[in-house]
């Protein structure tokens, strides 16, 4: 069974120029007709959940006429029952460390993602990574290991070599804003 991996690398909400249509058009792409998408706001101030919800529900129906989408916004204690449900996850942005800090209570989180399409942006991308750099906190770090790879999102310049000293054995991946990269993972059915 696989999961389908899009990884985005993150937006500037004073860029009005780009947005972020392909990423969620992606996202879409091997979803059913009807789909369920549960939010990981995880690395977000409980405060923001609801207006981020609307926000990304408002950006995916900008982007499909055809498709029913409900949105489910992600709790730790339903966490696990809530992806069994869910059609796409999608790991929001926001703070690294925070969102690393809840997802780490779940080991066994990729046997739960088989099937799934899975998204994650800059943070959310982040923690699906082997290693990755958190521009907002200046550091590079362990993330998940789900993606056997290292990240920077948001990339620029200014960030090459960051991850020069962790992991050379993974594939270095470089993703500016508002681009994406996909990744398709195989796993047997029987674990």
């Amino acid at each position: 069974m696989n999961i389908k991996y899009i990884l985005n690398g993150g937006f500037n909400i004073n860029n009005t120029e780009n947005n972020n249509d392909e990423f969620y058009l992606e996202i879409l792409k091997d979803a059913p007709e009807s789909s369920s998408v549960l939010l990981v706001l995880f690395a977000n101030e409980y405060e923001r959940f609801v207006p981020k919800k609307e926000r990304i529900a408002s950006e995916f129906k900008q982007v499909t006429k055809a498709q029913k989408l409900s949105f489910e916004i992600a709790n730790e204690q339903d966490f696990i029952s809530q992806i069994k449900k869910a059609d796409i996850v999608y790991f929001v942005g926001g703070k690294n460390i925070k969102l690393l800090e809840v997802l780490n209570r779940f080991p066994e989180l990729v046997n739960y993602l088989k099937g799934k399409v899975v998204a994650g942006e800059s943070a959310g991308a982040n923690v699906l990574a082997k290693y990755c750099y958190s521009p907002n906190a200046d550091k590079a770090m362990e993330g998940l290991g789900l993606l056997p790879i290292r990240l920077i999102p948001h990339y620029h310049e200014k960030y090459k070599g960051k991850l020069d000293e962790v992991g050379s054995e993974f594939e270095l991946v470089l993703l500016p804003e508002y681009e994406n990269r996909i990744f398709i993972t195989e796993y047997s059915q029987s674990k």
